[in-house]
């Protein structure tokens, strides 16, 4: 800032009735955003299509207004993954302003860039009050030790009942019903732990038993259903 703009600067902040602009909470510390760099921050963003057929959850990592990683996760719809590929491309090493002014393809995803950049305009991040924030590769640990999406699936129809097709445990197999024909467990494999098995060289059927498993009251079921066969 040169002479003359640091003198109006002080003029217009000891005018009367003017004042500094309101601090947000950044990283654990109050500052006064005036410019894009003054923004950092790690946190989420949801957001939607304009057809509501998919939907994107958008990470960030942000640190002095510039996107240090990304991480998009979608579900819904196949093209958006697609374009979640692209925008992993196209995000880090981007400001705020530029991400927000970049086509990232899928309509969800721009969507959940306007929204985040809202929420850091107003400090409303996960590390408003983390001093300095969140390492890079924060995001990561999101996904849990397989770096696998959290992904719930569930259907049901009047003929047929629910059919819990995959939980945070994983692809559901089986189904566990009482004597009502209601719900009381179910046998998942975990997808994400198989394939790191297989990928360490683990035979791919043993690899298949060691991430099974049965959860709630698997074992008091009077029957046993395969949810996308029964």
């Amino acid at each position: 800032m040169d002479y003359t703009c640091e003198l109006m600067e002080k003029k217009r902040i000891n005018a009367v009735g003017i004042h500094e602009n309101a601090p947000i909470p950044q990283d654990g510390e109050y500052t006064h955003a005036r410019e894009v760099k003054d923004l950092s921050g790690f946190s989420h963003s949801v957001a939607t299509c304009g057809l509501k057929q998919g939907a994107c959850k958008l990470s960030l990592n942000i640190k002095d207004g510039i996107v240090q990683e990304a991480l998009i996760e979608t579900i819904g719809c196949s093209g958006m993954t697609q374009s979640a590929a692209m925008a992993s491309e196209i995000l880090p090493g981007k400001t705020l302003l530029e991400a927000m002014n970049t086509d990232l393809v899928c309509d969800a995803i721009n969507v959940a860039m306007r929204e985040f950049f809202l929420a850091m305009a107003y400090g409303r991040t996960q590390t408003a009050y983390s001093k300095d924030g969140l390492a890079v590769g924060a995001a990561m640990e999101d996904l849990g030790n397989n770096v696998k999406s959290m992904v719930g699936t569930s259907y049901g129809t009047v003929e047929k009942g629910p059919r819990y097709l995959e939980l945070s445990e994983g692809y559901v197999t089986k189904l566990a019903l009482d004597s009502r024909d209601e719900i009381i467990g179910y046998e998942a494999v975990d997808t994400g732990k198989m394939m790191n098995l297989i990928s360490q060289g683990t035979d791919a059927n043993e690899a298949l038993e060691a991430s099974r498993a049965v959860f709630g009251r698997y074992d008091e079921a009077v029957s046993y259903v395969d949810p996308r066969k029964e």
